[in-house]
């Protein structure tokens, strides 16, 4: 999974990425465009299941899964006409699977705002615009190619009028993601690159006390939350500069830190998990001496599709998975105990994947 953190120049993205990351690979400075090239982080999942499974067989390798997140550079108004980095921006939004859209809800002028003041909801709108903008030339070319292919070919007039019914929608100003299509139209639109079609998670980057309480006091989040609503969209409040402070702890200091400060979770954590549910991802677990492994799948995918994210083989020669859910395996405490309570299923080739399966393929080749 590749995440493109995106947002206006100086609202935090770089520090977010490197927070996240804990790499400092993205340059965090007062100015627009310090980002050029997009920063490439990978992150490893936390999930307290995999942490139990290693306690249970103690194996010689642990393998969390992992997310990709791209520190993309920051997008000024025009980027679509080639302001700013402009297609070079865009290009590298087109590369991701989901957008997390960084939008700045701290007042205070020591960090410079390329359009002179805060005000988060035109800052959302300025970069959904551009995609918009970029998206509608896109529609153009693409009804211009059907066109012309419908000489001599009458059967594309579904492609055609699904191309003209997004085209409409984003010449008033909405986003791909938010007009509501058929299925057959989804079909039809399904390779077309559109950025504005992208899912998205909004993360209001916010001060230290509005993260930790104060939120009804932030006018300037409670603006963006509104906006977001509209568009029913996530949004999710995250303080760059406490999570860059995570960052610079040792992993057995982290959770001390968050519970001095009143919080449950990392901003990390949050956009992970949001970022799962975004995508209908869920994870199916392999446990044993060797490996203890979190494997990421696209929720709804069939045994012999989740066998072959381990490998090949295992899904050309499948004969079945054997399956444990993973509360009630810890809830016997060993494999062996599981088995003898019943609790461990024999699955076939329809078998439908559940997040925490604990699983054993079975193949032949």
């Amino acid at each position: 999974m590749k995440l493109g953190i995106v947002g206006l120049p100086n609202v935090g993205k770089g520090t977010l990425f490197n927070a996240l990351t804990s790499s400092g690979a993205a340059e965090s400075a007062n100015y627009p465009f310090c980002t050029i090239d997009p920063n490439v982080g990978v992150v490893t999942v936390p999930d307290s299941r995999l942490d139990e499974l290693a306690k249970m067989y103690n194996p010689e390798k642990y393998t969390p899964a992992v997310i990709e997140f791209v520190d993309i550079a920051g997008l000024v108004k025009g980027a679509s006409k080639g302001e700013g980095l402009g297609n070079k921006f865009l290009s590298h939004i087109r590369e991701v699977d989901a957008i997390i859209h960084v939008v700045r809800c701290f007042g205070g002028t020591d960090i410079i705002h390329v359009e002179d003041g805060v005000d988060p909801v035109r800052d959302l709108d300025i970069i959904n615009t551009e995609l918009v903008l970029s998206d509608i030339e896109i529609m153009e070319r693409r009804i211009d190619r059907i066109k012309k292919a419908m000489k001599g070919d009458a059967s594309l007039a579904p492609a055609l009028a699904a191309s003209e019914k997004l085209l409409d929608a984003l010449n008033e100003g909405q986003c791909a993601r938010t007009v509501e299509l058929t299925e057959s139209e989804k079909e039809l639109l399904a390779d077309a690159p559109l950025l504005s079609g992208k899912p998205v998670i909004y993360a209001a980057n916010v001060d230290e006390e509005t993260l930790m309480g104060g939120f009804d006091d932030n006018p300037y989040y409670n603006a963006l939350a509104k906006r977001v609503a509209e568009e029913k969209a996530e949004l999710i409040a995250v303080c760059a500069a406490i999570e860059a402070d995570i960052a610079e702890l040792d992993e057995e200091d982290r959770a001390p830190f968050l519970e001095d400060l009143g919080l449950e979770e990392s901003g990390l954590a949050k956009l992970i998990r949001s970022s799962y549910r975004l995508l209908g991802l869920i994870s199916f677990l392999t446990a044993g001496p060797k490996e203890v492994r979190a494997w990421t799948i696209t929720e709804g995918t069939k045994a012999p599709g989740a066998a072959g994210k381990i490998h090949s083989d295992f899904e050309r020669g499948f004969i079945r998975a054997e399956v444990v859910a993973y509360d009630d395996l810890m809830a016997k405490g060993s494999m062996t105990a599981a088995k003898e309570a019943g609790l461990v299923r024999s699955e076939g080739k329809e078998y439908v994947m559940k997040d925490g399966d604990v699983v054993l393929f079975r193949f032949n080749v």
